[in-house]
């Protein structure tokens, strides 16, 4: 029962980080479809202010370790985990709640019905913002990320914590 518990709350916290980054779309470019970044990279305005593809990487890694590491810790002293499997069960099916939220609810119809994650200049392909595909895709890979990682957070609360 407790799981279900976090699921929700880490979805909720996870929908507060996301509406954060959207005050400013351009930090997270990178999760827009291919056309949409490449148009976007050809616009003048945002010139300078694109992230690097070095800076996303990092980003991405920091996110990762800071996930591992709450979620480790959640499992073990709130949940009381302690073999490897039972936590990895267990951190896969929050895991999986939480991107196939990501993917229905954030992406696909929030993100792809919003006006405001349009960015100005790019309204003559606006069809690309309802490239539901992509979102279902970066899902599916979002999922093959998400086994290595709860592999991780398995290994740290049954070997570690």
């Amino acid at each position: 029962m407790i799981v279900f518990i976090e699921i929700i709350i880490f979805c909720l916290l996870f929908t507060m980080m996301v509406y954060l980054m959207s005050k400013n779309p351009i930090a997270t470019l990178y999760n827009y479809p291919p056309k949409i970044q490449k148009k976007v990279k050809s616009l003048p305005e945002y010139k300078d202010k694109i992230p690097t593809n070095k800076n996303k990487i990092i980003t991405k890694l920091i996110v990762t370790v800071f996930i591992i590491i709450i979620v480790s810790l959640v499992l073990r002293y709130v949940n009381g985990y302690e073999t490897f499997k039972e936590t990895f069960l267990n951190s896969l099916l929050i895991w999986t709640s939480i991107n196939i939220y990501d993917v229905i609810v954030l992406d696909l119809l929030w993100f792809c019905q919003s006006e405001k994650f349009i960015f100005k200049g790019t309204e003559d392909i606006k069809d690309e913002y309802h490239n539901y595909w992509f979102h279902i895709k970066e899902g599916l890979i979002g999922e093959l990320i998400g086994t290595l990682v709860c592999i991780i957070i398995g290994l740290v609360v049954g070997f570690i914590l």
